[in-house]
């Protein structure tokens, strides 16, 4: 029984028309009225008349596309000057819409008024029917599809890793791309049918889907415009130019988008075909899926060549039709791999019959993902085992105008849309997840940071993670924006702590320590962007030396320990980029900067390692203040880098502008100091004396420096400087100090881009193998006794044999402590080396000696 027809109103006060709308008045679901306001609205006045030959719709498209062209029309002249706009043409299409005939006569000779003859002539209905009806049928398949290629995944066996890995955290990452993904995950959740098979037809899904997704919204955006505006421009409707080629421009991407779509559609269910069991419907499902892959291709080469927008639109409809096939096989493919066809005649019959136990064997099947197994059984349902073709019955599933499509369309949004508990949680940008195998490298990495700070003398401390947010404002410049503020709580207001420096400055002055060299390995937040490297939540490990000493002595120590670090951490060829903040201050002196705006301006100055000159001239003049002379003449100074020693020779020589300014002279003599003793220590090839260096940040006041990669795109990886005066700024006393900081998360995507090799997640020496059900007390005693000898061990109890082995081998564990019947009843245990290439095995080993016996081979 058909069902009940439903009613769409045109010409209401503040009514829409939608593409949905135009698609069930064309598919024949919905009848139209005219909304009673509209009526009264038309002119009743005799108007003259004119001649046409037709409604102005193109020959050639099909009922749909005529229909819905018809729709379009109709509302236009709603929305026109009510004035001009008889009852008898709107009318005459109300009839002609509501009737059943299913093709059309609409080239017989008309009379219209003038402003009737526009809106005919310039509201370029039928290309804004049929992208309507495009834009209804793409943006059912952009939601339709992603479940498609989810069981596509599962019936290839597909990795499907790669798409946790597409949101980086860094905001940089493709949005659509993304969101397929997490879309992708909710429908595979909790599916073990997925693999480990690097497929690429599933690898690209994300980013084709994704890509297919945008150009839709596009085409929506553009649809719903012109399905609710009239026709502009008085009589010649001259305000409606260029509508034609606007939309065209708009159809075009997306025409490109469905030939991709369609071509990763067809490559995904020619995989899958080829794995069907059942001969004839693998031949089936191949052959038609090759027709409508060439149709496709034909089609697209078409639509390409035509210049007319109308029948461009056309064509692209029926490439996307074309497409709806496609996946349909597609989702055909994927249900008989995945178990979904029923079997039938003699042959099957036979074949079952063979063997009961490979029967049962053949009936375990992999678990599906929990929306994807709503899919499938969705189809099952609806299949008629002895009903003749089933590919055909699938395909008839999903096609957008049959009776079933709608409740598979909710079907799969309640999937994804609804069900909250499914859709796996995301990260907050700017931050990440630290598997066990980047655990590793991150413990390794502190320990060696951490060593080379207690060689030196430094003592370990640690701070709040918030502070007062009086303790850090005022200290970093214009990088105070990026502070995290906390909601107020109980009167204080409190922001997350932006480096560990100034926390440090804190708990120096609060406690009065005169002396102190400490370290600190913690975690800060900034509010920036997120980039690659650039992360919102990372840690810092910090070195700093507070108090008197010698002369440029600790300013030497903390660079010297920055060389080490990274030497120590292998992470590549870098350099030190080192300055001094009061030659800095010197030479804007000597440049005719004025004092008050010496901090500003070395903000500026700080953006030349990732901008030009020009571009930094730019915000110098027009946003700063300063004169071009002025800036010039910066750029002149700050263009000098090199080896240390020689630069510092240059800036010396007899004449030089920095010996007359008492800032710039005393920052040379203390830069002699300090190369001397980089030299002698056999570290200064890795430093780069820059002019151009300034370091944001307001609390330096002496020498400052910052270490970068040489070949890594990850900006600075360490940076530090003296800062005089921090200390001083929360307590009665000055306490001069020096530091530095080694951005580790930045060296961590380093270490992880140079790993070769994958790294064990544990450190287990020793698997304690117990092959007998319910022998937990065996383990217990046998894994104690190496624990006791400080030998990393784990245990496992289980029958099942190759849980032992997959689990070593897995975890990379190299000796097993094989306990199996035999070994339990002669109170003994077997040793088993089970690293690959190693055939080594010691039986019978007595229980009070196998811990001594493996010591001596670990």
């Amino acid at each position: 029984m058909a069902a009940e027809r439903t009613t769409i109103t045109l010409g209401g006060k503040g009514s829409s028309f939608s593409s949905s709308s135009v698609y069930k008045i064309a598919s024949g679901v919905a009848t139209v009225r005219i909304d009673s306001s509209a009526i009264e609205r038309f002119s009743t006045k005799p108007l003259p008349l004119i001649k046409r030959t037709s409604f102005g719709i193109p020959q050639g498209l099909t009922t749909e596309e005529t229909r819905a062209s018809l729709a379009v029309l109709l509302n236009k002249l709603l929305l026109s000057n009510s004035g001009s706009v008889r009852s008898a043409l709107p009318v005459k299409i109300l009839e002609i819409l509501n009737s059943k005939v299913e093709t059309f006569e609409l080239w017989d000779e008309i009379e219209v008024t003038e402003g009737e003859n526009v809106v005919l002539e310039k509201s370029c209905s039928s290309l804004v029917g049929v992208c309507s009806v495009i834009d209804h049928k793409s943006t059912a398949l952009s939601q339709i599809v992603d479940s498609v290629a989810a069981l596509s995944c599962e019936a290839a066996k597909g990795d499907v890793s790669s798409f946790s890995s597409l949101d980086s955290g860094d905001g940089f990452g493709y949005k659509d791309a993304i969101s397929v993904a997490g879309d992708l995950k909710v429908l595979l959740n909790g599916s073990k049918a997925v693999g480990k098979v690097e497929v690429e037809e599933v690898s690209k899904i994300p980013r084709i889907h994704g890509k297919f997704r945008e150009v839709v919204r596009g085409v929506h955006s553009d649809a719903r415009v012109e399905l609710n505006s009239g026709v502009k421009g008085g009589k010649t409707g001259s305000g409606n130019s260029a509508v034609g080629e606007a939309l065209g421009t708009t159809l075009l991407g997306l025409c490109m988008s469905v030939k991709s779509l369609g071509e990763c559609s067809f490559l995904r269910g020619k995989l899958c075909a080829e794995s069907i069991g059942d001969e004839s419907v693998r031949k089936v499902v191949l052959e038609k899926s090759f027709v409508e892959y060439e149709k496709l291709k034909s089609g697209y080469k078409s639509a390409l060549v035509e210049e007319d927008q109308c029948r461009f639109a056309h064509k692209l409809n029926e490439c996307l039709g074309i497409v709806w096939r496609i996946v349909g096989l597609e989702a055909a493919a994927a249900f008989f791999v995945l178990g979904g066809g029923d079997k039938s005649g003699d042959a099957a019959d036979k074949e079952e019959a063979k063997s009961d136990k490979k029967k049962k064997k053949n009936d375990k099947k992999a678990v599906l993902g929990k929306g994807t197994s709503v899919v499938i059984q969705f189809i099952k349902e609806r299949l008629v085992s002895d009903g003749g073709d089933q590919v055909e019955q699938i395909l008839s599933l999903y096609n957008p105008e049959s009776d079933c499509f709608d409740y598979l369309l909710a079907k799969v949004k309640e999937i994804v849309e609804s069900n909250e508990n499914r859709r796996l949680p995301k990260l907050p940008k700017g931050t990440r997840d630290f598997a066990k195998e980047q655990m590793i490298v991150r413990e390794k990495a502190f320990l060696i940071i951490q060593n080379v700070f207690k060689k030196h003398g430094a003592t370990a401390l640690d701070t709040p993670v918030f502070e007062l947010r009086e303790t850090l404002m005022g200290k970093y410049g214009e990088d105070s924006k990026l502070i995290y503020d906390i909601a107020d709580q109980g009167g204080e207001l409190c922001s997350l702590r932006y480096d560990l420096t100034v926390p440090f400055a804190r708990y120096v002055a609060m406690n009065g320590i005169a002396s102190f060299k400490r370290y600190q390995i913690a975690k800060v937040y900034r509010r920036d962007n997120p980039s690659k490297g650039r992360y919102r939540e990372f840690y810092q490990c910090d070195f700093d030396i507070a108090g008197l000493s010698e002369p440029m002595g600790p300013d030497f120590e903390v660079v010297k320990i920055l060389t080490e670090l990274l030497d120590k951490l292998e992470i590549g060829d870098y350099v030190v980029k080192l300055n001094h903040r009061k030659l800095l201050d010197g030479m804007l002196e000597i440049c005719g900067v004025p004092a008050e705006k010496f901090r500003t301006i070395c903000s500026s100055i700080d953006k030349l390692d990732k901008q030009t000159f020009e571009q930094v001239k730019k915000e110098m003049v027009e946003e700063k203040g300063l004169s071009p002379e002025i800036a010039d003449r910066i750029g002149g100074f700050v263009k000098e880098k090199g080896a240390p020693m020689e630069l510092l020779t240059k800036l010396r020589q007899e004449g030089s502008e920095f010996l007359a300014n008492s800032s710039s002279k005393e920052a040379l003599d203390e830069l002699s100091i300090m190369f001397e003793a980089l030299e002698r220590s056999k570290c200064s090839h890795r430093i780069v004396f820059d002019l151009s260096l300034a370091r944001g940040l307001d609390y330096y006041t002496g020498v400052i420096f910052e270490a970068v990669c040489i070949g890594a795109e990850v900006g600075s990886i360490a940076a530090g400087g003296r800062y005089d005066n921090l200390i001083g700024m929360f307590g009665s006393k000055q306490v001069p100090a020096v530091g530095m900081s080694l951005g580790i998360e930045r060296v961590f995507n380093i270490m992880e881009e140079q790993q070769k090799q994958a790294v064990r997640a544990t450190e287990t020496q020793v698997l304690v193998s117990v092959m007998e059900d319910n022998k937990l007390g065996e383990a217990a005693e046998l894994a104690s006794m190496l624990w006791e000898a400080d030998i990393n061990a784990e245990y496992l109890v289980t029958k099942r044999q190759t849980k032992h082995f997959d689990r070593a081998k897995s975890s990379g564990i190299p000796w097993m402590v094989v306990v199996g019947k035999n070994e339990l009843s002669g109170g003994v245990v077997t040793l088993k080396k089970v690293v690959e290439g190693s055939k080594e095995e010691v039986k019978d080993v007595p229980r009070d000696s196998f811990v001594a016996e493996l010591l001596k081979r670990l």
